[in-house]
Formats: C-alpha cells, sequence, structure tokens
C-alpha cells in the first residue's frame, strides 16, 4: 500500500518551500515520524517525517524544486515492511557511526556530508555531545582533497598524467537557498523602502564588565546560564524604546502603529545565513530569562530546529558583529520593524575622564532609524539612553 506524503502546513503566510534534500532514497527502510525529507522556506529549514513506518517509495518533487502547501511530495510503501526489516538490520551502521546516522544529523550538516561524499562515522564531532557540525564536515572535505591519491598497481603503464597548471584556479556556482534569497530581497527592499539613517555612539564598559566579573559565577550557579552581554543592552533598549515609543513603532499603510511591548528579534548566525528569532515581552523579563531565551535560540539556529513561530514578529532588533570582530558598521533594519541597534566589539582605548588620559573598555554602537517615523532627536536620544544605562548598570534597575 502507498501513502502520500504531502507538503506540511509552513507557518502563517507561508505558502510554497523549496525540496532542499531528500534524507532516504527509494528503498531505505523508513521509521514512523523519521525525517524522510528537509525543506527550505523564507525563514527557516523544515523537516518533513514519514507518517508511518514502511519504505521510501518514489520520489515525487526533486530537490530543488517549489512545492506548495499540500503538494504530493513522495510515496511511503508499507507492503513488504516485515521482509524488508532484516536487510536494513544488517545494513545498520557501526556501533562507532551510530550517535552521527543520518537522523542524529541537522539539516545543514546533512547537505555538507552529501555535497563532499563524507562518511560522518570518520569525523569527530566538536558540537554539543559531540554532535557532527557543518564546519567539522568542511573541515573533513578539505583534508580529504588535501590528501594523497591511493596508490593503485596497474597491470599495464599508465599514460603519462598531464601536469595541471602551477597555480591553477577554480570557480564552483552554488545555488542559493531560498533562505539567502529572501535575506537578499528583504534587505535589498528595506533599503529601497526605509528612508535609513545611522547615528552612532560609543560605550565605556567598565562597569559591564566588572559586573559581569563579579557576579557570573554565582549567576551561572543559580541560573544555568552565563551572564552575557545582550541581556545588559536588551534591558538598557527596553528602557530607550519606553521613553521613545516611535523607535518601537511601524509603519503599516499611512498608520504608525505603536506597541506598548517589546519584542526583540537578535539576530543570530546559523549554518544557512542569518536568522532573527524573537524574545518577546522583554520589558517583563528577568535578565536570567532573557539570557535563557538567547540561549535556547542560539542553539535551535545551529541545529536547525528554529520554527517559523520562534521568527514571527519583533518590534525591535539587536545585532551583535563583535562576535566577529567588527568595529563598526550600519545595520540594515529589519523591515517592518523601524530601528535596529547595532553592537560591535570591545577594545581598550584612550579616553578623557576628570582631565586625564585613561584607557578603558570601548565599544561603538550604531542605531540604524526610518526616518520617516523616528525624527533625529529621537533616534540621538534613544541611543544616549542605551550609552548612558550601558556605563551606570544601576538604571537598569531603578528604570533610569
Amino acid at each position: 500500500m502507498s501513502i502520500e506524503v504531502k507538503v506540511p502546513v509552513l507557518g502563517e503566510s507561508v505558502s510554497e518551500a523549496t525540496v532542499g534534500q531528500w534524507l532516504k532514497q527509494p528503498g531505505e527502510a523508513v521509521a514512523v515520524d523519521e525525517p524522510i525529507a528537509s525543506l527550505e522556506t523564507d525563514k527557516v529549514a523544515v523537516e518533513v517525517p514519514s507518517p508511518v513506518a514502511g519504505i521510501m517509495g518514489a520520489h515525487i518533487a526533486a530537490e530543488g524544486d517549489t512545492v506548495a502547501v499540500g503538494a504530493l511530495l513522495g510515496l511511503i510503501e508499507t507492503s513488504g515492511v516485515a521482509a524488508a526489516a532484516p536487510a536494513a538490520k544488517a545494513a545498520a551502521p557501526a556501533p562507532a557511526a551510530v550517535a552521527d546516522d543520518a537522523a542524529a544529523l541537522s539539516p545543514a550538516v546533512r547537505r555538507a556530508v552529501l555535497e563532499h561524499g563524507i562518511d560522518p562515522a570518520t569525523v569527530k564531532g566538536t558540537g554539543k555531545d559531540g554532535r557532527l557540525t557543518k564546519e567539522d564536515v568542511l573541515a573533513a572535505a578539505v583534508a580529504k582533497q588535501a590528501a594523497p591519491a591511493p596508490v593503485v598497481a596497474a597491470a599495464a603503464p599508465a599514460p603519462a598524467p598531464v601536469a595541471a597548471p602551477v597555480g591553477g584556479r577554480r570557480e564552483e556556482r552554488v545555488k542559493m537557498t531560498r533562505l539567502r534569497q529572501t535575506i537578499a530581497k528583504r534587505l535589498k527592499s528595506a533599503q529601497e523602502t526605509a528612508a535609513m539613517l545611522t547615528t552612532f555612539n560609543d560605550v565605556d564598559m567598565s562597569a559591564v564588565m566588572e559586573a559581569r566579573a563579579k557576579y557570573k559565577d554565582v549567576f551561572e550557579k543559580k541560573h544555568g546560564v552565563k551572564l552575557g552581554l545582550m541581556s545588559f543592552f536588551a534591558k538598557a533598549s527596553v528602557l530607550a524604546l519606553k521613553d521613545i515609543p516611535a523607535v518601537n513603532a511601524q509603519m503599516q499603510g499611512d498608520e504608525i502603529v505603536y506597541f506598548d511591548y517589546v519584542d526583540i528579534s537578535v539576530a543570530v548566525s546559523a549554518p544557512n545565513g542569518l536568522v532573527v528569532p524573537v524574545v518577546r515581552d522583554v520589558d517583563k523579563m528577568s535578565f536570567a530569562g532573557i539570557e535563557k531565551a538567547i540561549a535556547e535560540y542560539g542553539k535551535k539556529a545551529r541545529d536547525g530546529s528554529l520554527t517559523m513561530a520562534d521568527m514571527a514578529g519583533g518590534t525591535f532588533t539587536i545585532s551583535n558583529g563583535g562576535v566577529f570582530g567588527g568595529l563598526m558598521s550600519t545595520p540594515i533594519i529589519n523591515p517592518p520593524q523601524s530601528a535596529v541597534l547595532g553592537l560591535h566589539r570591545i577594545e581598550d582605548r584612550p579616553v578623557v575622564r576628570d582631565g586625564q588620559i585613561v584607557v578603558r573598555p570601548m565599544m561603538y554602537i550604531a542605531l540604524s532609524y526610518d526616518h520617516r517615523i523616528i525624527d533625529g532627536r529621537e533616534a540621538v536620544t534613544a541611543l544616549k539612553t542605551i550609552k548612558e544605562a550601558i556605563e551606570d548598570p544601576t538604571r537598569l534597575l531603578i528604570d533610569m
């Protein structure tokens, strides 16, 4: 009996996806709820589970095809499952490879494994609990290319090899993923639609760094999560957005919508590109709650398990380019939001304090904003509020 596998509901306002990868090939045994295909939507990769146990049948849609919600993807054959079970059992991976079988790998890692012809059982994972990451697979692929080819004895003399050109150059064409295409369109649209402007300031990070050094161990022991910079900047942003409501507003048609809550989109680097999951009701959260939410989203981004619901909405964005060493940038607004805060690396710089030149850990911060909604005075005031709260964290406790 053939069971149809169709494209599942992908999320609000998402009507189609691209078949990124088939995780099961025709003839392979499939367990119930085992992922058989990975779909790429505008925002996330979605795994399609098998509705029944059986044998993978025909692939109706090919990798790279665009499919609508409800469209037929493939077939699962349920007849003859018992006969196929011994063969599937005999072909099971050795115990050393079980931890990295196809079902345990994220979509990005599976794609890299197939593209580069790497056996995951031969690669040591550096991720959590020894799981493979995309970087592990790429490193193995580089090592594989650099390894000398095995010597095979020939029955007859082989023709002399043609010498490869010294310093030869290569080109590789890779089709953009649906996520990358969407990122490109949205960011370009933001530039073309919004009257975008960026204002800058610098922040003395001494007080925050001292607080973290003093309380990090106690904080982690009590809450089970590290005390990072993002919770400080999220709290400081809440103060600014409450004082300057326009920075937390959005333009919808000929109306401006003001929100009495703060949902902060946190830019996270994922294997397939930049994603922005949303930490909701930040204005009501503790430092620990913010750090836990961000840590969980970071893990889901690396594992490829973010959902559409995780990234829906958001009234303001914080993007931390400092983790990659960026000194200064002009971040692009995440539409339909009206502002984004850019953080950068901390470095010791000479500054003047009380008439004396001293060395302090400084960070440049940037606020890009839609000038159609936010006036320059409001943008500068909001950024100054964030600066003052970070330089004097007591303000975060007394709502100043």
